[in-house]
Order: C-alpha cells, then structure tokens, then sequence
C-alpha cells in the first residue's frame, strides 16, 4: 500500500519534547503549558509539534530506551490535574522538591517523589468505577497487563533488569509464576494501570485541542526496543535470545561521524522470520497504539528496516558488527495496513544504500535533511536545499542529536562562517542564524521543523542530546514564559509568505 506524495502539504513546526515544557514540578506534562505551546505555535502560523518518543523511560532517561513500546511516561501525567480532581494536596505537592536547576530536568528528585504522589491520586481515586477506565482496559487489552505486571515486578526487584530476576519461573514468564505474582502485587499491579489510564486520558484532551488549533501531532518511535522492556519479557520469542534469555547480537550503527567505535546500542534485535510466522501482530499492534496517540510517525533509523548492523553481544565496540537484509517491504506494507489516516517520516540518516531509497519512494515516505551537515562548503552537498530532488522531506536546522543552531554556528571556523555568508545571501555575521531559518521556508521541501531552541536563540547549554555520551542529556527544560521572545507574527509572516500556513 503505497503512502501518496500529495497527502503532505506544505507547513512548518517545532521540535519540544515534552519534559521540556515549563511547569511547576520538576518536568513538562500535559497540563496547561501544553496547551499554551499549541497556542503558541497557531501564532505563528505552524501546523506542527515534534515530540521525541513518549514511553516510559529506564535507567539513563533516554526516551529512545525505554520499559514499553506502548505504555506512555509516568512523569508526563499532570499532577496539577489531578489535584484539580481532588486526588492530591496542591501544598504539599509545593513543598516537595523538584530539582534547583529550572532550566532541566532533575531526574533523581523525579524518581524520589513523582511515583509517591502518584500513588497517594491511586488510593483517592474511583477510577475503576468508571465507563472510561474500563473503555480503556478493553483498548489497551494487548499490552497493559503485560506492562502492569512487568513494572510492578521491577518494584519487587528493586529495580533489577528482568534478565537478573531471583525467581527463574517469572524471569521466563511461567503460567504458575505469573499467577502467583499477579496476586502477590495485584495492588502495584492496579497502580500502573492507573498510571496508564491518566496518562492516555490527559494525552487525548492535549492532541484533541492540538487538532481544533490546526497542530499535527508528529510522534517519533525507535525502531528498536529495550533489552529491559515488557516488549522483550512479553514476547522472547520474537527477538534474538539464547536459552538462557541473554542476546545473542544487538543493535546498533557502524563508525560515523558521531563516533569512530560506531555505537553499541545494546537493544535486542528482531528475529524477523517469526516476526512473519505471526503476520507481525506485535508491530500491527504497535503502529495501530502510535496511529492512536499522533498523526505523524517519524521511525527513528528506519534505515533498519532494510538492512541493519549487529553487533555480537560480546563485542565491546560496534566495530565487529556486519550488515544483515531486513524485513523491508513485508514490514512497511504492515505498516501502512495499520496506521489509517497517519503519516510516516522515515529517519533516513547515516549510510542509506539504494534498497533505503527504493522503498522510501515506494511507500512515498519522505526522508530528513539536516541544513547543519550540509554547510561544508561544497554546493553539492545534498543536505542543502538547492539540492533536494523533490519536496517530499522534512527539513531541520539539526535535530534533537545536533547541536543548537547557535552553538553550531560557534563552533565553525571562519572560512565555513563566510561560505555560509555566501549561500545564505547575508553580509552580517549575526544574521546567519535567522537566515538559515528563512532558507528552510523558502526551502521546496513540504515540511521544515524547528528545534524551539533555536527559535530563543540558544547555545549548546540547552542541547538535548549528544549521542555515544551519558549523563547530561535529556535535561533541558523552557524557563516559563521564554517564548514571549519569540517574535510570533514574524514567523506568521513567514508561513504566509512561503505557503506554510
């Protein structure tokens, strides 16, 4: 089924991850900030907002691993809200701590204090009582009880990957094992299920307001999932394990720019041929959950889909790994079959061979340019806009991998500064920033998104991530209020001018 060209229309968006809107404690959610984005961005004449993946995340706070390919993040429910329902003290939600630092994200005070508030909603709450609670059991039927089970599991475990569980029968998910444990927990078991429920319930008052506003949604899911998942505990079948439930190869990408040892991902990889055996239930069911939650897919290194690098287990680098032909067009028809009326973004960075763009075109799923990799001074670099070969692509300034376009631009020598003078058509240094943003309007390319911190002018201090690194990612949050900087009608203007609106 082949995804036509012509369902894009030109427009423009913002890449915010959610943990970076501001709000009172400690992370941005889904309360009243985001509705003030979606607005926000209607000012200045967008028709979309990014989000990096939703899912809950694990140790490292990389959305890209994370415990679910279906559930959504605890921290992204607002706690506000619920005060609002009654289920929490709006002062003692002041008086806990949320971090020092109002600019990121303190993921350690998260941990300490979210899930006990979270819990004490639980208790309050007649959620179960509800029509809608039990709508959403029936919705959420082919995920929630694995994911509620595995959580509170992890509870019982302090935490412990599922690999390294004490008790062998629910490490290898046995019918008697789970039985026991689903009465032993029934309680943290309930809990995460409501979790789940004010998740997706809050989610759908934010994406039906976004839709009323004009805003598309685009979501964006690895195409991956983690070692320490219920995906990969629910379903070891469907990935490369041996019979002792350790893997066998991992994901991850040859040396590149990024990284000279290439990267060492560490996530379980497809067993493919039973993947097939079942018609791909576990990706119809996860494409159909994500359809659901945006109205575009962006598939993070959908290069995978063709063919993808393993890497041995034992391997310490990425290096040794090899390049293996992958599901290809069986999984992308899959794809199309279950997403109705979305759209998908293929992430097609890195080493794309023909085969990538062969079925890229096929499916008429539109490809990435990143203008911050096309600045190298030669006019033939295919990242800059002159040379896109048709509309269908998604431009960026740099992504959520990249560097700030401001704390790009600090880094470049001086003859890469006058080059970019040149082709941008600018005399000042300090206009290139705003102009290279102006390019990409005036770009043929259907779709541009721009990081939001781009938009205020900020430096590498507010990078969200540095791949192949640890420790300081994910964190950066908008300080309240910051977008008022932003000069709105601008960039209204701009959408007007360059058909975007």
């Amino acid at each position: 089924m082949k995804k036509k060209t012509n369902e894009w229309k030109r427009g423009a968006g913002v890449l915010m991850p959610v943990f970076s809107l501001p709000s009172p404690y400690g992370c941005g959610t889904f309360g009243k900030e985001a509705k003030e984005f979606i607005d926000f961005l209607k000012s200045m004449g967008m028709k979309s907002w990014q989000v990096l993946p939703m899912g809950p995340t694990s140790y490292g706070d990389s959305p890209y691993q994370g415990f679910s390919a279906f559930a959504g993040n605890p921290y992204f429910v607002d706690l506000v809200k619920l005060s609002e329902e009654g289920l929490l003290d709006r002062a003692e939600l002041d008086k806990a701590e949320w971090g020092s630092e109002p600019e990121y994200v303190d993921y350690g005070k998260l941990y300490e204090n979210r899930y006990t508030f979270l819990y004490k909603a639980y208790e309050k709450s007649n959620h179960k009582e509800t029509k809608e609670y039990a709508d959403f059991l029936k919705k959420s039927k082919y995920w929630l009880d694995d994911y509620a089970l595995f959580m509170a599991l992890k509870d019982h475990f302090n935490g412990a990957p599922w690999q390294s569980w004490e008790d062998e029968g629910i490490k290898l998910k046995k019918p008697a094992a789970v039985r026991k444990y689903k009465e032993l927990l029934s309680d943290r078991i309930e809990f995460r299920k409501f979790i789940q429920f004010k998740f997706f319930t809050q989610w759908a008052e934010i994406k039906a307001y976004a839709e009323e506003s004009g805003i598309e949604i685009i979501g964006d899911i690895p195409l991956y999932v983690s070692m320490d998942s219920a995906d990969c505990w629910a379903h070891k079948e469907l990935f490369e394990l041996d019979e002792d439930v350790k893997p066998i190869n991992i994901a991850g990408v040859p040396p590149d720019l990024f990284s000279a040892d290439g990267q060492r991902w560490g996530n379980p990889l497809y067993r493919w041929d039973v993947m097939e055996k079942t018609d791909f239930k576990w990706w119809r069911e996860r494409m159909k959950a994500n359809a659901a939650l945006y109205d575009v897919i962006r598939i993070d290194h959908f290069i995978g889909v063709v063919n993808y690098w393993s890497v041995p287990f034992k391997a310490k680098t990425a290096k040794k790994g090899k390049w293996i032909k992958g599901p290809g067009e069986k999984l992308t028809k899959v794809i199309n079959e279950s997403i109705g009326n979305a759209k998908i973004i293929a992430e097609d960075l890195g080493v794309i061979t023909k085969p990538v763009r062969d079925l890229m075109e096929k499916m008429g799923y539109p490809g990435m340019k990143i203008l911050e990799f096309g600045c190298d001074g030669d006019s033939g670099n295919a990242y800059l806009p002159h040379n896109y070969p048709n509309p269908n692509c998604v431009v960026y300034a740099g992504t959520h991998d990249n560097e700030t376009l401001y704390g790009w631009l600090a880094g470049r020598e001086r003859w890469q500064i006058d080059w970019m003078k040149g082709y941008f058509g600018i005399l000042k240094d300090e206009e290139l920033p705003m102009q290279i943003i102006r390019k990409m309007y005036e770009s043929t390319a259907n779709t541009i998104i721009i990081q939001m911190q781009d938009l205020l002018g900020l430096d590498n201090h507010a990078r969200i991530n540095q791949p192949a690194t640890t420790g300081s990612n994910w964190q950066w949050r908008m300080l309240k209020g910051a977008e008022k900087k932003v000069d709105a009608g601008y960039f209204n203007w701009l959408s007007g001018m360059f058909s975007r609106r």
